[in-house]
Formats: structure tokens, C-alpha cells, sequence
């Protein structure tokens, strides 16, 4: 029995320590997928800012499709 009881613990001790580290990368990823996200706006923006002043249209990232 105190095996058994030993084995369960040493199972839930496992869980806990991979639930943690899995906790701990999620919020890493989710730190990156802001920060790129916010790169990429700004890329946008920019972009659009030097085709409108190149060419004083609607930039291209605004414009619909041409078969829309």
C-alpha cells in the first residue's frame, strides 16, 4: 500500500512540476505574440504612411482586391 501511495505521489509531483513549466512557456508565447503583434501594426502603419506619401493614393494594405 505505501508503495502504491508513494508511486501516486511521486506521479502528482510530476504533474504539478510539467503543469508549472507548461504555465510558464504559455505565458512566454503569449508575451511573443504581443510583442509581435505590436511590431506588426506598427510595420503596417508605417508602410502605409510611405505609400500614401509616395503616391498620395489609398495605400495598398487599405485598398479592396480587385475582384471584391
Amino acid at each position: 500500500m505505501t508503495e502504491r501511495i508513494d508511486h501516486i505521489e511521486e506521479q502528482l509531483a510530476f504533474q504539478a512540476r510539467i503543469t508549472e513549466e507548461l504555465s510558464e512557456v504559455l505565458a512566454r508565447q503569449t508575451r511573443e505574440i504581443d510583442r509581435l503583434t505590436r511590431l506588426v501594426n506598427l510595420l503596417m502603419e508605417r508602410e502605409a504612411e510611405r505609400e500614401f506619401d509616395a503616391g498620395g493614393q489609398i495605400p495598398l494594405a487599405d485598398q479592396k482586391p480587385p475582384h471584391w
